[in-house]
């Protein structure tokens, strides 16, 4: 017993048919060694020397990775590694309990000591027939094990996978990178699997104080266990004289066993992205993908995305440089792209976004079109992206996009993109704001990593007046690293909101440190000045917002921002300025349809109705299918005009063709901050020229119920102006007065000329 209580005292433990030595980190099966990670087997330790109680997944992680920020899969995988360990396949388990919502507790129901050495003694004297046993035992063993390893190298439906660099040894720097980005879209075509992302790898590799971009297989192996993966896949190429020769090999996270381990020799350079294919697809096969769904989901590399390797080399290099420095510095890369290989499908698309993000929608609409006319040589994923990014940027159908990205969330349930595509304007323009942050949340939870979901989370519950989640959902972005100009802005439109002018000047602070937001800053700032009527700082900010937009060389963004401009103007009375600045932004991009239909609305505003007349037309020709245009910008700009011509009740027609959709998000509020709710300001007014108060009344306090969507639009302030006026003329003069001192109040500091002051005054006095 001696014996037995000093191995205990050494860490020495045996339960079942394993003997764990905490002291010296052993873990044995039958007397053999077991092959475990480092991680695994902390987890176990921790686990066994704490049995029978819980131990809270917190604590799990803070004592197996100290001082390290992991997420909590990682935890989830490593117990999932001992359990296939265990041979666990169900509850209730022997070794190791999940508790919901807490933790785990190894619960094996004896613990025993080594037998003592004299106690061996006697047993050795009935070893003889083992003799007999012992081969027919090692057959056996080794056919579960050959079983158990062929189980080990299929990957599951939530595995996921680490792609390692190329390393290129050819001398050669087109394949820099190159091979990965082909590799990756191969396996991307794949419903069956995942790899773990761009942003995801670069932001563990800051926790793991590893900012170098270059994955070795040494730090791919911790990175995998860090995000919990299966597998971690790296590539070669060498040269041969002229030929060269590819690599491929998979390695097990946990236990570093080799998986796969290929090589393909080719004569030719212009063979080596087939060669690169035809491996592809036979890893796909040997970790578990169906023939039937390779079969259905493989093209080729050379058609998936370009025949031509320094197209694919500019291509890989975009994206890099997106990812590390924004769409601005990228431009150039994609359109280089787009220049070696004219029929590389990706690159037009990717342009497009790109064109997109900066506000150049003519060229973004150009590049998604002409990848939609190549979308034949691409693989399903990326017809799925090619084609809902024609129908965003071109058609501008919205049905369209909803019925593509579905589909494609159908096929690839792994893919978060078309969750974050659905989280956006499919579901913000009807007002499905509740759907969109739904969506943005799957996609956070498919790749924890990229910032747009969180944005949208944030956006869709601020349309929604719910501003503590939507801030939430930006700071839980901000822990992750994340951050982009549209959080700024959000963040700047959160603390108007809640009425909090010291946040909104660190936030404008911070939004100045920066090139890109600088001018979208300054047109926030002007918004905020007039929506409190302090018009002429208000007209000078705005300048400063068209000069930087200018500078920058973003054309487009200075024509919103006088678009925005105008519009106020025309709402405040000032039908000159108005006129003035709608033809000033048309003068400086004329092509983008969203100046044109604020242009046109100011215009209406302002009188000019046979100028804004010219421009619907204009619109309603050019954008035949864009569902904006038809159920949206039309109807309030007709309506608009119909009100001008004194028809009233025409207006009020119009406008039914809107009513699906007035409550939601149009394109001008994302791009030039404007447009919101702007058919139920129509159709109030409407009401108030056919003299019905009450229905007028209800109209303009939709506007006030909805300040997320409003924001510091001049209609959220002079809503409560004509809110009054319209309970007066119903005969509420108590709620009609307290409607006119709501507006006062908020116009405290108004510059004395406007002629809404002026006339607010006057009928609150005829109140008293």
């Amino acid at each position: 017993m001696r014996a037995a209580n000093s191995l205990l005292e050494k860490g020495v433990y045996d339960f079942d048919n394993f003997r764990l030595n905490t002291s010296e980190r052993t873990l044995k099966s039958g007397g053999r060694p077991v092959s475990i990670s480092p991680k695994a087997l902390d987890v176990l330790i921790l686990l066994f020397e704490n049995r029978g109680r819980i131990i809270d997944k917190d604590e799990l992680m803070r004592k197996v990775w100290p001082g390290t920020f992991v997420e909590e899969n990682n935890l989830a995988f490593n117990v999932s590694v001992l359990r296939k360990m265990f041979a666990e396949s169900g509850a209730p388990s022997r070794y190791i309990e999940t508790v919901p919502k807490r933790g785990y507790r190894f619960v094996a129901e004896e613990v025993k000591a080594p037998e003592s050495p004299a106690l061996e003694a006697i047993g050795s004297r009935f070893r003889w027939p083992w003799k007999f046993i012992v081969p027919l035992f090692a057959l056996a063993l080794i056919g579960i094990f050959a079983s158990r390893f062929r189980a080990a190298n299929k990957l599951t439906d939530r595995d996921t996978i680490v792609l390692v660099n190329f390393v290129n040894g050819t001398g050669d720097p087109v394949f820099d990178g190159t091979l990965r980005q082909g590799l990756a879209v191969e396996l991307e075509q794949s419903p069956f699997l995942s790899l773990i992302t761009e942003a995801r790898v670069k932001r563990t590799l800051r926790l793991m104080r590893q900012p170098g971009e270059a994955l070795t297989p040494e730090l791919a192996q911790e990175l995998c266990q860090r995000t919990g993966s299966a597998v971690a896949l790296e590539g070669s190429i060498t040269s041969v004289g002229k030929q060269y020769v590819l690599g491929l090999r998979a390695t097990n996270c946990s236990s570093g066993a080799i998986l796969a381990n290929e090589q393909v020799q080719v004569k030719r350079r212009e063979d080596v992205l087939g060669a690169l294919s035809q491996m592809a697809r036979r890893f796909r096969l040997r970790v578990g993908e169906s023939p039937e769904a390779l079969g259905k989901h493989d093209v080729p590399l050379a058609e998936a995305t370009t025949a031509s390797l320094e197209a694919l080399q500019a291509y890989t290099a975009a994206w890099k440089v997106h990812l590390s420095q924004g769409a601005t510095y990228a431009l150039p890369l994609f359109k280089r792209a787009t220049e070696l290989d004219p029929e590389f499908a990706m690159a037009h698309t990717s342009l497009g976004r790109i064109y997109a993000d900066i506000d150049q929608a003519d060229l973004a609409a150009e590049s998604v079109r002409r990848a939609w006319q190549l979308r034949d040589r691409t693989s399903d994923r990326e017809k799925f992206f090619i084609t809902a990014n024609y129908h965003l940027l071109a058609t501008g159908n919205v049905e369209e996009v909803r019925k593509t990205v579905e589909a494609w969330a159908r096929t690839y349930p792994r893919d978060a993109a078309p969750h974050t595509i659905l989280s956006g304007y499919p579901n913000k323009f009807p007002g499905r704001f509740e759907d969109g942050a739904a969506e943005a949340s799957k996609a956070i939870e498919i790749d924890p990593d990229f910032g747009i979901p969180y944005y949208n989370v944030a956006v869709n519950n601020a349309y929604l007046n719910r501003f503590a989640p939507a801030e939430g959902a930006l700071q839980r972005a901000a822990a992750r690293g994340l951050e982009s100009d549209e959080f700024l802005m959000l963040a700047y439109d959160l603390a108007f909101l809640k009425n909090d002018p010291a946040e909104m000047e660190r936030v404008a602070a911070r939004a100045r440190k920066r090139s890109g937001p600088q001018s979208w800053i300054s047109n926030n700032q002007a918004s905020v000045l007039a929506y409190s009527g302090r018009l002429q700082q208000a007209r000078s900010m705005s300048r400063r917002a068209v000069a930087e937009a200018q500078q920058g060389g973003q054309e487009e963004s200075a024509a919103l921002w006088e678009t925005s401009a105008a519009i106020r103007e025309a709402l405040f009375g000032n039908a000159p300025e108005a006129r003035a600045r709608a033809n000033g932004a048309l003068e400086l991009f004329s092509k983008d349809p969203e100046v044109k239909y604020g242009a046109a609305f100011s215009l209406a505003l302002a009188g000019d109705s046979s100028r804004s007349q010219e421009l619907v037309d204009d619109l309603e020709k050019r954008f035949p299918d864009d569902t904006t245009m038809k159920f949206y910008y039309v109807p309030v700009l007709r309506a608009r005009l119909a009100l001008n011509h004194r028809e009233p009740v025409k207006a009020v027609e119009l406008l039914q063709r809107a009513v699906a959709n007035e409550l939601g998000a149009p394109r001008s509020l994302a791009h030039g901050y404007f447009g919101g709710l702007y058919p139920v300001w129509v159709r109030g007014e409407a009401y108030l020229a056919l003299r019905r108060y009450p229905e007028a009344a209800a109209e303009f306090e939709k506007i006030l119920g909805h300040r997320g969507i409003v924001i510091s639009d001049p209609i959220g302030v002079l809503a409560r102006l004509q809110h009054g006026r319209a309970l007066a003329l119903a005969g509420d003069k108590n709620k009609a007065k307290i409607a006119y001192l709501d507006f006062l109040t908020l116009w405290k500091d108004a510059d004395p000329s406007l002629p809404a002051l002026r006339q607010a005054r006057t009928e609150l006095a005829k109140l008293q």
